[in-house]
């Protein structure tokens, strides 16, 4: 797969964001870059992807999160996959018995750009950075990660640091 097979619907919204707060005017490539990585580690291999990319406000996200999740709180990211884990699995092993899949849509990503930009100042991180960082959890979320338990909350981390430090996003 190439970066080019990938396809971002990207809130026009966060670019603006992000050349208000960065300088940096389009995310697109990094974000293209987040589900490249993301994806060879998994050694998931199809040839298009698309991924949904939305900015929306704390109460929406609040509104959001308790119709969906049960949680009455705003957060600063939400994940919707289109598929569970152990279905990624079967498409990784249809791969390797030759049945490439050729097209598959990972799912939706919300982000709070109040809540992160709120995380940013309290972790020291930058927004750029915070932003990067979100993005890259909920792509994990969309591979099937989760963070429920100690376990697996230290696996999904230390894939989302792999998939920084890939696209040189270290702080």
């Amino acid at each position: 797969m190439h970066q080019s097979n990938i396809q971002i619907d990207l809130d026009e919204y966060l670019n603006k964001y992000m050349y208000k707060n960065t300088g940096k005017s389009d995310i697109t490539n990094n974000v293209k870059n987040i589900v490249y990585y993301a994806l060879q580690e998994e050694n998931i291999n199809i040839e298009n992807v698309s991924v949904s990319i939305k900015t929306v406000s704390a109460e929406e996200i609040k509104d959001i999160n308790r119709e969906y999740r049960g949680i009455d709180r705003s957060t600063d990211v939400l994940s919707f996959p289109i598929f569970e884990k152990e279905e990624l699995d079967i498409l990784k092993n249809q791969d390797n018995k030759g049945k490439k899949l050729h097209e598959i849509e990972l799912g939706d990503i919300l982000l709070c750009l109040d809540i992160i930009k709120q995380h940013s100042i309290e972790y020291g991180t930058g927004i750029e950075r915070e932003i990067l960082y979100m993005i890259t959890h909920g792509i994990c979320h969309l591979l099937g990660y989760d963070h429920i338990k100690e376990e697996d909350k230290k696996e999904m981390r230390i894939l989302e640091e792999k998939i920084l430090s890939k696209i040189e996003v270290t702080e």
